[in-house]
């Protein structure tokens, strides 16, 4: 079988969590320890220019703690490239960001902000930073990445998810061939395709048949699991869950 889509673990909202109380727990450094001890291949976390989850100390302690890569979301500002170049990750992830949406909304204009994104992308790069970019499933979405310079993409697979929870089969299965196509063309053009937002056991199963796809990361679904049965049953559900995709697209 060929391998399973690597499993990244965002844990922001334990963090978020932690805010709403204030004081040290829970910890989000903690959770990235134990999901790794579980399995994850990767932590992600998403410094937001209000800090409203994840804080600058936190970034710092993971990178200096966790053994396994860290993947630092942030918007393309230059606050944001300046402590990136500071905590050198293993990868960073430009997602759009406002003040006023609960979560990301949707992926990077890459059209518009396609000179500065490259700008910022060659920055990072110089420094050892891989990038990826997070955006629409769209085929001129994934063109635009590719001439950014970005080697990753990260296919917004909100839509999608959304469309399945609101029972909108032939929206869903819009939205999905869209993120097939994407992912086709991204593999095409020599990009690593990656994809996240929204997914739960049976969408991650799901997208895990897409042999393109070589991560996933997750992060809300996972911590709102973790309540009822744990992070590391979680974590392993959501494996075997991912194996199970992969495994059915080999067959």
């Amino acid at each position: 079988m060929p391998r399973s889509p690597r499993l990244g673990v965002n844990i922001d909202h334990v963090a978020t969590l932690r805010n709403a109380r204030g004081g040290a727990f829970p910890d989000p450094v903690r959770a990235a320890l134990v999901a790794i001890a579980a399995g994850a291949d990767g932590i992600t976390a998403h410094l937001r220019e209000d800090r409203r989850h994840i804080r600058d100390d936190d970034m710092a302690r993971l990178k200096r703690e966790i053994s396994t890569p860290l993947n630092f979301e942030m918007a393309a500002t230059d606050e944001m490239v300046a402590i990136a170049l500071d905590t050198r990750p293993h990868a960073c992830c430009l997602v759009p960001e406002k003040r006023s949406e609960r979560t990301t909304e949707g992926g990077l204009n890459v059209l518009d902000g396609h000179d500065h994104l490259k700008i910022v992308t060659a920055e990072l790069a110089r420094a050892g930073v891989r990038v990826s970019l997070f955006i629409e499933p769209g085929l001129g979405a994934v063109k635009a990445a590719d001439s950014i310079g970005a080697p990753v993409v990260e296919l917004h697979t909100g839509a999608w998810c959304d469309a399945l929870t609101h029972g909108e089969s032939e929206r869903a299965a819009h939205e999905f061939a869209r993120l097939k196509a994407a992912a086709t063309l991204a593999a095409d053009l020599g990009l690593e395709c990656h994809a996240g937002h929204g997914l739960d056991f049976s969408t991650a199963e799901t997208i895990s048949a897409l042999p393109e796809i070589a991560e996933l990361n997750i992060g809300h679904y996972l911590i709102g699991e973790a309540i009822f049965i744990g992070i590391r049953a979680a974590i392993a559900r959501m494996r075997a869950a991912m194996d199970a995709g992969r495994s059915r697209a080999a067959g």
